[in-house]
């Protein structure tokens, strides 16, 4: 492993904002999180940071970055394990090598695999947890285990390795045969033309709330386009928060607070980050 003090997590981040860290800690093998944890409290897993916003200041906390926890293992007969730090373009690409299918709507999500399952990702009417049949963790007791999807509780954007606090370690996906390659391609350019992808962001900042879209909510406020500070709120797709001219923490939450009271104010509606803030 290699460990950084008063580390810059700005450069950590997709939103490129963000201040010092008492501790990062790049993992070279999985052997390792083991011993960190022992050692260490208060530990923030981070793997491609494309969902996640730190505060500008000081965060004594020590993070553990999974990027080079990147193995793919072929199991047989559609049977995929993937390390944490795997990114899924690396698993998408994996599958049409193997002629695998299951996930191809996922195509463009920047994050993480290990990141995407904490939270449950998911786009165009597919989850990650669509297709997995286990997940390794390393549990609140510092033992490493294998649980069955049928064991772990998961709704929209959410799981209980959340509230539990495990770490992710690894996953088995369960793979049908036949590569869609159309539905890739189709996926690509749906992306490219919605989505604002020429400037820093965190992708989308709000869940949808049941039977509604925030894009939609933040837009018939009229909030399209508005800008605070070095943040904006993306004319393309209103859920995006774009770091437009060198942003800070503040002008990005400030953006944040705002949608939230604009949207109650005008439909009754609590929207809720999709986003990780670290403070």
């Amino acid at each position: 492993m290699k460990t950084f003090l008063n580390q810059e997590m700005k450069n950590y981040s997709n939103m490129r904002v963000g201040g010092k860290a008492k501790k990062l800690i790049i993992l070279e093998n999985r052997e390792e999180i083991v011993d960190i944890f022992k050692e260490n409290k208060n530990i923030f897993l981070l793997g491609n940071g494309t969902n996640v916003l730190f505060t500008d200041e000081f965060m004594d906390r020590v993070f553990v970055c999974t990027k080079k926890l990147n193995k793919i293992f072929d199991l047989a007969e559609g049977l995929v394990r993937v390390e944490a730090g795997a990114n899924l373009k690396e698993l998408i690409d994996f599958m049409e090598k193997k002629n695998y299918t299951g996930i191809e709507s996922l195509f463009g999500i920047p994050g993480t695999i290990g990141g995407l399952i904490y939270m449950n990702g998911g786009a165009f009417g597919t989850e990650i947890f669509d297709k997995i049949k286990s997940v390794e963790i390393l549990d609140e007791n510092g033992n490493i285990r294998e649980i069955e999807r049928k064991d772990i509780t998961v709704s929209y954007r959410k799981t209980e390795i959340q509230d539990k606090k495990w770490i992710i370690l690894s996953a088995v996906f369960e793979f049908g045969s036949g590569f869609d390659k159309d539905r890739v391609k189709e996926i690509k350019e749906l992306r490219e033309s919605k989505h604002p992808l020429d400037k820093p962001s965190l992708g989308s900042t709000f869940k949808n709330p049941s039977g509604d879209f925030a894009a939609r909510l933040i837009s018939e406020c009229g909030l399209k386009g508005t800008i605070i500070g070095g943040a904006q709120i993306a004319e393309k797709h209103p859920n995006f928060v774009l770091n437009i001219n060198n942003a800070s923490f503040e002008d990005i939450t400030k953006i944040l607070t705002l949608v939230k009271k604009e949207v109650m104010n005008k439909f009754n509606i609590k929207l809720e980050e999709e986003i990780i803030i670290v403070e």
